[in-house]
Formats: structure tokens, C-alpha cells, sequence
């Protein structure tokens, strides 16, 4: 057996099957194996599952035989991804805090951590692979394309996934499933997690009230038709088309309406029919530095983007810009694209980099 095969790794244990088949992985590949139960939000009430999370990592740590650590990031989550979060919506933006966990605390904290407990390499659960090139490490799409995520990993420095590894990159997540049956895993019908992990299954709007006040404000037309009263504009994303309480009012023809655009010097949120949803469309975006996973181009170049993480692949053209940010035009519109949201950038199966939406054109 290699020195490789028999080096520390530390796997991030959720409590889910995917991080508990990736330490099944790395044990049965000869690597010595350590989890590591990170506690990034605790809040005492029903909609928080971190002491349930910990219970099954304990529980499938002692079923593979392996030590588990735990450790709370709760403080660094609170500083570095909750409040920023919460400063994009009080700025009228929707963020995206996975991607930003994935740099600040998986990625950065937790992958230190990790070295502090001795391990050559951090590994999780995550559906990606790498590839170790000479010019650096590669970050590729997964295998199963319906569990990809790539789009949630862009803003990691690349140097950091020289130390990573993702077991799952290459199985389709039915036989991940299986794999934990098959070894006697307890959690091999767990649910999978959805949603931000701080707000888990609870109301988001109800969460969010918490920290933004309400500040009601006339929901109108795109013509100045008053329709309703929204309960403050940090509440309400582009394209959004649930939640705004307009009772029976229609957008002709029976058609929902859809949010179009904030307009803070009013307080109004504009709102329009189905049939007009192309006004909420855009043919370009600027970002703001790009995290490049790649050699930054000199010129233009074309791409692949995704706006959002179930979308498929947008072409485009990026030009970069001198302060490293990027100008993104597309070959065809897009519908919604939102300003604190990220753009995750393509070459093929590779994800090359990513930065966040700041304005549309």
C-alpha cells in the first residue's frame, strides 16, 4: 500500500449519506480516516437539525470505526456569511451563502482545521471532481449531472482544492445510496437537505423578519397600477412569483404576476403578467472580481454560464476587465438574472471560475 493511499484524510461529516459513503470511500481506498462534524449555526428551535445532523454523523462514525471531531465555525458563519448575507438583502440583492460557506468555512476554516488534526487531505461529500493538472488543480462537473455541484464551489481558491478531494464525483447518486445499504450505513434513506442550511425547512420570509424590518411599500404594474401592499423590498427577488398576496387580481387572461424590478426611491415593488416576461429578460451582466479556476484570459473568450444553479448552460462571451471583473454578453436573453447571485463560468466539463452578479444590461 502507497504512503499515499495510507495518508490522513479529514471528511466533513453532515449527518447526511453523501459525506458518510465519501468516508466509506476513502477507508476502502486505505486512507486513513478521521470525520469532522462541523456545528455552523445553532439555533435552538424545531427548524434547526444540528443536534439531530451530529447524533447520525456519531452514529455512522461508529459504524466505519473512524474518530469523529466536532467542532463549532458558529461565531465565523455569524461574521463572514450571515452577515453579509444579510447586508445583500438589506441592499435589495438576493446572495447566495452556500457558495459563500463553500470559500469562507468548507473550504477555508474547515480545510485548516483539518491540517491542524494532521491530515494531508479534506475531503466531502460534494457531487464534483477534480483533476491534479500541472498548472493547478482542475474543478470538473460531476458525473451525475442532475446532482452536480460545481456552481456552489466557483469561489474557492483554486489553490485550496491542491488538498481536496470529492469521493462522490464520479457515482450517480442512486448508487451512492446503495453503497450505504450495502455497508450497513444508518443513513442510507436519509432525506436529503434542502435550502440554506440556517434556514432549513422554516417560512423564509418568517426568517428573515428576524433581522429586516418591514417596511410596506405600494406593489404596482408596469403601467403604475397599484395591485397591493408588499411587506418591505428585501423580501421579494427578481422573477419571483410566489408570495405576493395580490389576492384575485390577474395579469390578464388568468396569467400570474411576476416580480420585474425594485424601485427603492419609491418603495415599489413592479410586478407584471406571464405574457410580459420578457421585460424581465437581459442579454448581459457585469460581475465583480472573478475567481478564477483557470488562467485568467487577456482578451475575450468564450464561455458557458450558469446564473443559477439548476440552469442549464447559457453560451456567452467574457470580456475581463482591468480591475478583474467581467463583462458577460450573452447569446441569447435571460430571463431574471439577479443582482448578489453568482455566475458560475464553463469550458466544457470544466467550471473555470465564478463571480457575483452586480448589475445586468
Amino acid at each position: 500500500m502507497s504512503a499515499a493511499s495510507q495518508a490522513r484524510v479529514v471528511v466533513g461529516m453532515s449527518g447526511g449519506v453523501d459525506s458518510a459513503v465519501a468516508a466509506l470511500l476513502l477507508l476502502e481506498s486505505g486512507h486513513e480516516v478521521h470525520g469532522l462534524f462541523m456545528a455552523n449555526w445553532e439555533d435552538d428551535d424545531s427548524y434547526c437539525t444540528s443536534a439531530q445532523d451530529y447524533q447520525d454523523a456519531r452514529t455512522t462514525a461508529r459504524e466505519l470505526g473512524i474518530v469523529l471531531h466536532r467542532v463549532s465555525f458558529a461565531e465565523d458563519y455569524r461574521r463572514q456569511v450571515f452577515a453579509e448575507f444579510l447586508s445583500e438583502y438589506r441592499r435589495g440583492r438576493t446572495p447566495n451563502p452556500d457558495v459563500l460557506c463553500n470559500r469562507e468555512i468548507k473550504f477555508g476554516l474547515c480545510l485548516r482545521y483539518a491540517q491542524r488534526l494532521g491530515a494531508r487531505w479534506f475531503a466531502t461529500g460534494h457531487y464534483a471532481r477534480l483533476r491534479q493538472a500541472s498548472a493547478g488543480p482542475e474543478l470538473l462537473r460531476a458525473r451525475d449531472a442532475a446532482k452536480d455541484q460545481s456552481y456552489f464551489l466557483c469561489a474557492v481558491a483554486r489553490a485550496q482544492f491542491a488538498q481536496v478531494q470529492f469521493p462522490l464525483g464520479g457515482l450517480e447518486k442512486a448508487a451512492v445510496r446503495e453503497r450505504a445499504r450495502g455497508a450497513g450505513l444508518p443513513v442510507f434513506e436519509k432525506p436529503d437537505s434542502t435550502g440554506i442550511c440556517f434556514i432549513g425547512e422554516r417560512p423564509f420570509a418568517e426568517f428573515l423578519a428576524r433581522y429586516i424590518p418591514s417596511t410596506p411599500g405600494p406593489i404596482e404594474s408596469g403601467t403604475g397600477q397599484r395591485l397591493g401592499t408588499h411587506r418591505g423590498l428585501p423580501f421579494y427577488t427578481l422573477g419571483q412569483r410566489g408570495g405576493l398576496e395580490i389576492g384575485g387580481v390577474s395579469g390578464g387572461s388568468g396569467d400570474p404576476w411576476y416580480v420585474a424590478r425594485k424601485d427603492p426611491a419609491r418603495n415599489a415593488l413592479i410586478v407584471i403578467p406571464a405574457r410580459d416576461r420578457e421585460t424581465v429578460t437581459a442579454s448581459a451582466l457585469r460581475t465583480g472580481a472573478i475567481n478564477w479556476l483557470d488562467t485568467p484570459p487577456e482578451s475575450q473568450v468564450r464561455v458557458s454560464v450558469k446564473t443559477r444553479y439548476r440552469q442549464a448552460d447559457q453560451a456567452a462571451t467574457l470580456e475581463p476587465q482591468p480591475d478583474g471583473s467581467a463583462l458577460i454578453r450573452f447569446s441569447a436573453p435571460q430571463w431574471a438574472m439577479t443582482p448578489g447571485q453568482t455566475a458560475a463560468l464553463y469550458c466544457g466539463e470544466r467550471c473555470v471560475g465564478g463571480g457575483v452578479i452586480e448589475e445586468t444590461l
